[in-house]
């Protein structure tokens, strides 16, 4: 059973959108094209992707967009033929890497080599423009650039506010990477039990996402028991005991490279919940609905902020790092704190997909409670996309 094989998304288009809405955001900032280096945004803008985890700390592959121009794509040696079918990239050509692994203590001289093209290039297709964004960019890169009088821009910020808006047809492809995730989550509700470990359970998530044509897991956010609370250790070899507390943040990228990052939280075993377990389970819950049910079109961040659920006093030092924040390829721009701790404003727009979280715990039961769903932002209110169920039986419900 594989979602990605039976998929009707209609990549051309998906790719067409992805690809107009870099070069929307170049006009708007007067700049003549984008250098990527991030993988995330090299699949964003052409659909390519080539040893996702490994290219995010080794730059060796990168692709060239000109706000008007070709597009090329400079891939890892004799890797041509992966993307050779994809109609948004206009040519391929084989990645000059500087790193010092590649390079050795010849970097300085193939970083200009690579300068000299990448300079070429926006001599060729800028029409005198020589502002150049750029999303990452190793040192010896911008001082190779800058030594070319090219005009270095952020490529971060145009690359996030392209991804921020999604198209009903990424809404779809972002729904079946949903399926994929709920379909690891019902297994690993299925296989638990006291006397497994955290990473046996956490391990069936991996598996069912890569089976149903998902891509990786970017954390293994999977606590039980006392050391859930504090949160953000991650999944060892702990064995889940009867009555313990599990958590966990699916934290997934699934098929066609769509995050799906939802949070659920267990009971092991057939023992009731305490009252201070059921407490927290309780809290969680009316955090979540509040703050989803809060969420609209035309609001802005920093009012959503004021207005969130209040956090009781005992819970408030453990809470979570963000009350909401965008999702796509991964977590997305914008990233909503609590109130007092956003940096910057900005207003919930139709197709942005936000993630609405809680996490409840204090010194008390030392365990924590975390709960998130995905939610996409119409025009006239909210879809929650993610829709596996709760544990509201542990409320007493």
């Amino acid at each position: 059973m594989t979602v990605f094989h039976q998929s009707s998304i209609d990549r051309p288009s998906l790719r067409a959108y992805r690809l107009e809405r870099v070069r929307q955001k170049l006009r708007e900032r007067d700049l003549m094209g984008i250098l990527l280096y991030d993988p995330l945004n090299i699949r964003y803008a052409t659909d390519s992707s080539n040893m996702q985890v490994w290219t995010m700390h080794n730059a060796v592959r990168y692709a060239f967009l000109p706000t008007e121009g070709p597009v090329i794509l400079f891939d890892f040696h004799r890797c041509e033929h992966l993307s050779a079918d994809i109609e948004t990239i206009d040519e391929i050509r084989g990645a000059k890497s500087f790193i010092y692994f590649s390079a050795g203590d010849k970097m300085r001289e193939v970083a200009g080599q690579w300068a000299d093209e990448i300079a070429d290039l926006v001599t060729q297709h800028g029409g005198g423009n020589r502002r150049l964004a750029v999303d990452k960019a190793e040192p010896l890169a911008v001082w190779a650039l800058q030594e070319r009088q090219i005009d270095i821009h952020e490529g971060q910020e145009v690359m996030e506010l392209a991804r921020e808006i999604k198209a009903p047809i990424e809404i779809a492809a972002m729904k079946e990477s949903v399926t994929a995730c709920e379909e690891g989550i019902r297994r690993m509700h299925d296989a638990l039990r006291p006397g497994m470990t955290e990473t046996e359970l956490w391990s069936i998530l991996h598996q069912t996402n890569i089976e149903m044509g998902g891509e990786w897991i970017e954390t293994r956010l999977l606590k039980s028991g006392e050391t859930s609370f504090p949160w953000y250790r991650e999944a060892d070899q702990r064995v889940i005991q009867d009555g313990d507390i599990v958590s966990f943040d699916t934290d997934l990228v699934g098929p066609h490279g769509y995050c799906t990052d939802m949070s659920r939280a267990w009971l092991c075993g057939d023992q009731k919940p305490s009252d201070d377990q059921r407490r927290v389970f309780e809290l969680a819950r009316e955090q979540m609905r509040y703050n989803s049910d809060l969420l609209k079109p035309g609001m802005g961040f920093q009012e959503y902020a004021e207005k969130a659920w209040q956090i009781p006093d005992d819970c408030y030092p453990y809470r979570y790092t963000v009350l909401a924040h965008g999702v796509g390829l991964c977590d997305e721009y914008p990233a909503l704190m609590h109130h007092g701790e956003n940096i910057y404003d900005g207003v919930f727009q139709p197709g942005m997909v936000m993630c609405v979280e809680s996490l409840i715990g204090n010194t008390d039961v030392r365990e924590c409670v975390k709960l998130e769903d995905q939610i996409l932002i119409t025009e006239t209110g909210t879809e929650i996309l993610t829709n596996y169920r709760y544990e509201d039986h542990l409320l007493g419900g």
